[in-house]
């Protein structure tokens, strides 16, 4: 073990300002957030401090801030990975993750953390690591895009991952395959939709906050709010109105969704998409000292996320280049459940592709050691 990364308080946010232990600032430009909640991991193994880093996952804080420090992230299905020694803050939606500088690293921490000695109250399939080497030799790959879903980001996440896709198709032949619309309860035609999203959000918020309440209740009773920064505190408050009715609410709506993309990945391998709306924005000072809620871009960096925790799916993010700003932007590969070989296999030719064509710098950015370092 190399240390302990920094993190937004409780991993009850996107920016990974914490008011408590000092900001982690973003290695290609220490003016902005590094994303969150686990923006110290990514951050570490942006600037290279070590290969890779261990994260929690429960609404894209793996998969979030690897995008935005331009490095891999990945979350397997849950219950593949051991939720022991992980604190139990939303326990249905949250999970182990993994951040590493390349997929090959994901791979090689992947198969050096996931169990199958102990039994599991999931009926997992048996394990199988994939042969990166082999990727070429996997035909008739088909990649779900729902085109008005897909565009809802900025102009420069939009053409790097559309240029991404086109690549995929010229070096390896694999089909995109848009989504647009749903027939009634069954789909007829690959012609689908991802319906519901702004619904399904809403439902993964309540299930998160009712949980994370859940769990943290003997001490919150204890606390003062002043020990809590404001951010965060806000949160809680938000999280503690939710009822026991809204909570059930959000699984009847996740089993709605669950059947929803069952019928999708009957039509398709894996659905495509950004792994955030933005790209890191500017730290505000006045904010280092009390946390942020920033409900704009942290709308736009959870946008892709929500299905990987709230139904439990397999998904990693590969970096696919920069913005105009020399920013990083990531590429996002959500499967069906177990499908974590398939998604490594086709993360690995994204990053090929990627690599092949310039898109990945070869070396990191300059780092600022002593802005990442240094308690704000």
């Amino acid at each position: 073990m190399a240390g302990k990364a920094n993190m937004h308080e409780l991993g009850a946010g996107t920016s990974s300002i914490n008011p408590h232990h000092g900001s982690t600032r973003n290695p290609y430009d220490p003016g902005r957030v590094s994303g969150g909640s686990s923006g110290g991991s990514a951050a570490t193994v942006c600037a290279g401090l070590c290969p890779v880093a261990l994260g929690a996952d429960g609404g894209g804080s793996v998969r979030m801030p690897a995008a935005l420090c331009g490095v891999v992230g990945f979350k397997p299905t849950a219950g593949r990975l051991s939720n022991s020694g992980l604190l139990p803050l939303n326990w249905t939606v949250g999970m182990p993750g993994i951040l590493a500088a390349t997929v090959e690293d994901a791979l090689i921490a992947y198969a050096a953390i996931v169990d199958q000695s102990k039994p599991s109250p999931l009926q997992q399939p048996e394990l199988n690591l994939p042969l990166l080497t082999c990727t070429r030799s996997m035909p008739n790959i088909r990649l779900a895009k729902y085109a008005k879903w897909f565009d809802d980001s900025s102009e420069d996440i939009r053409s790097l991952c559309g240029k991404a896709l086109r690549m995929l198709h010229t070096q390896y032949g694999w089909e995109v395959r848009v989504l647009k619309d749903i027939i009634g309860a069954k789909v007829r035609t690959v012609e689908v939709t991802v319906p519901e999203i702004e619904e399904m959000r809403l439902a993964h918020y309540v299930t998160m906050g009712s949980e994370c309440t859940a769990s943290l209740a003997k001490y919150l009773d204890h606390m003062s709010k002043s020990e809590i920064g404001w951010d965060v505190r806000i949160g809680l408050s938000a999280y503690r109105s939710f009822s026991s009715r809204d909570y059930l609410n959000a699984q009847r709506l996740r089993s709605r969704q669950m059947y929803f993309h069952e019928k999708i990945f009957e039509a398709a391998d894996a659905i495509v998409t950004p792994m955030t709306g933005v790209t890191a924005y500017p730290l505000q000072d006045d904010a280092l000292r009390t946390g942020e809620l920033d409900y704009i871009n942290g709308a736009a960096l959870v946008r892709y996320s929500i299905a990987g925790n709230f139904l439990g799916l397999p998904a990693i993010t590969v970096p696919v280049g920069h913005d105009r700003g020399g920013l990083p932007v990531g590429l996002q590969l959500i499967g069906r459940p177990w499908s974590e070989a398939t998604l490594l296999h086709l993360a690995h030719a994204v990053q090929e592709a990627c690599c092949a064509a310039g898109e990945r710098r070869s070396k990191p950015p300059k780092v600022h050691f002593d802005l990442l370092l240094a308690k704000d």
